[in-house]
């Protein structure tokens, strides 16, 4: 019997990000570029997503922004930042230094280039790379304070 599956929206920090990617393979729902509307049944937890290229690092600084200063609807709280691959390979030193950034804010979870998702294959296994992120959508939510 599977896990029962715990509801996050995927929330994308600027178009493009991967959102419908992210959840057709790894559930969850797809809030696009628009916050959840929670007082409508869609979930709270933010699963924030963004590219690994400068724009898109720059756009989750943005919206991670938004919610440090608590500007975000209610009912809505972020999990995580989902860094998603925009090439194959290594990223620059400055990327990099980028994330770190990022990850002193937020928890952070990088997704790999995968080639098959890019040509639309959305049945190809997730990368195990992604474990740690498939466990946040199974987990059950955390008590809040």
């Amino acid at each position: 019997m599977d896990a029962p599956q715990r509801q996050l929206a995927w929330v994308g920090a600027h178009g493009g990000a991967g959102t419908s990617t992210l959840a057709t393979v790894l559930g969850g729902f797809d809030s696009g570029r628009d916050w959840p509307r929670t007082g409508q049944g869609e979930p709270g937890g933010v699963l924030l997503v963004a590219r690994t290229h400068a724009a898109g690092l720059q756009a989750a600084s943005r919206t991670l922004d938004v919610l440090r200063r608590g500007d975000q609807p209610p009912g809505v709280e972020l999990v995580a930042v989902v860094l998603v691959a925009d090439a194959p390979g290594r990223l620059p030193r400055q990327l990099l230094q980028r994330i770190k950034v990022i990850g002193s804010a937020a928890e952070v979870h990088r997704v790999p280039w995968v080639t098959a998702w890019r040509t639309g294959d959305l049945t190809a296994p997730a990368p195990r790379e992604t474990a740690a992120l498939a466990g946040l959508l199974v987990a059950p939510p955390e008590p809040t304070a």
